[in-house]
């Protein structure tokens, strides 16, 4: 069996959770089957791997339609490949035009939706418009839909009714606890400005409306003054909310030290070092359809707080690995909470309750990792999406 995985990210070249999620599976499912990689961006050595680059023709044109160009240039090369599996709608017109092509089944991951993520058109502009067309196209018509967990196949069949529901499948994202650690570096988090003998809050994420670091520097401005915020946000979506997370930073700096933002890319052993560290880790996504960095943090031992949105309450169990924040949400696809101030001050209610406990942010540390290393491992996840493969080629 031949399996080409198209997406936009892979590595080096990571910027999300999407990125990840491809690189540990196309791992995990080398073991047993051939899969080639067809990835955005600059020339990899890694072998069956090969990278396209935006067409020079649209090097000054708007970024969705890069995008398409890009995928075009890809779809002749998928020739032979026996499945066709793509990743966010960057890769979905490229995986959807060679399964007609080629007269193969489509197979599509959904990380999020465009539909649910409204604010993109800060980012894309008109290209918005052509990014959700896309994606429609593509999920409407794929032989089958793997969704990365169960609130993400529900918004799934909602935003896009004409799908059928026995297309779409859930097969959670995962971790390697190997690589995944629990890290001592003393001397890291002294250069960082981390003191190990302070409880801390770790946040860690891109810059994007969804994650919702406005609201975390909101709720940080609650939080003892003893409590030392570590922020690794990089990657904004758009001027206006790196400018937006720019004033809550130094607002929250005139107020209270200890605050630490770290906007480049931290390598693994690094951010394993600071998540290990951490009293607790917090995702304030208003959208998550799982969210990896959950995953990462518990497999180094943090606690996690996070909204109780989304897949998230399906990785964090409130009471056991963690916290989770009550959100009431408008429907009107951002997310957005419908009282802001209480969702500032639940936040803050509950990151206090666990940086003020560390023995039991400790204890939740242990049983997260457990669960990661349990019920989320890479291997089973490659079981599952071989075998829906082999059920789409019978």
């Amino acid at each position: 069996m031949r399996v080409d995985m198209i997406t936009k990210e892979y590595p080096p070249e990571i910027y999300g959770g999407a990125g990840v999620h491809v690189a540990e599976l196309a791992c995990a499912l080398r073991n047993s089957i051939e899969v080639r990689v067809r990835a955005f961006g600059a020339e990899r050595a890694e072998t069956g791997t090969k990278s396209y680059r935006t067409p020079v023709e649209l090097a000054t044109a708007n970024a969705a339609l890069q995008t398409l160009g890009t995928d075009l240039v890809m779809v002749g090369d998928v020739a032979g490949a026996d499945v066709v599996h793509s990743h966010t709608w960057y890769a979905n017109f490229a995986g959807h035009l060679a399964s007609q092509l080629h007269g193969i089944p489509h197979v599509l991951t959904a990380h999020s939706l465009e539909p649910l993520r409204p604010w993109k058109a800060e980012q894309l502009g008109g290209g918005y418009a052509v990014s959700s067309g896309i994606e429609k196209l593509a999920y409407e018509n794929a032989a089958a839909i793997i969704a990365v967990s169960a609130g993400m196949r529900a918004d799934i069949l909602r935003s896009y009714p004409q799908v059928e529901p026995d297309r779409v499948r859930v097969i959670h994202n995962g971790i390697d606890v190997e690589r995944w650690r629990p890290v001592s570096d003393d001397a890291f988090l002294t250069g960082i400005g981390l003191d190990a003998s302070r409880p801390s809050v770790v946040f860690v994420g891109r810059i994007t409306r969804q994650k919702g670091l406005p609201y975390l520097l909101r709720a940080a401005e609650l939080l003892p003054p003893d409590v030392q915020l570590v922020l690794c946000a990089g990657a904004p979506d758009t001027p206006e909310i790196m400018a937006e997370v720019q004033e809550g930073v130094r607002r929250l700096q005139r107020t209270r030290d200890g605050v630490i933002w770290i906007e480049r890319m931290l390598p693994r052993d690094e951010l394993s070092a600071i998540l290990a560290a951490a009293t607790t880790f917090v995702c304030p996504s208003v959208y998550e359809p799982l969210g990896i960095v959950n995953l990462e943090a518990m497999a180094c031992g943090a606690a996690v707080v996070g909204t109780a949105t989304g897949g998230i309450p399906e990785v964090v169990a409130d009471g056991v690995t963690g916290r989770l924040v009550p959100i009431d949400q408008t429907d009107d696809g951002t997310g957005t909470p419908i009282d802001p101030d209480r969702f500032v001050a639940d936040l803050a209610r509950v990151l206090t309750e666990v940086v003020s406990d560390p023995g039991r942010a400790a204890a939740y540390g242990d049983a997260g990792r457990q669960r990661a290393a349990e019920e989320f491992s890479w291997g089973a996840i490659a079981d599952t999406t071989r075998a829906l493969y082999a059920e789409l080629m019978d």
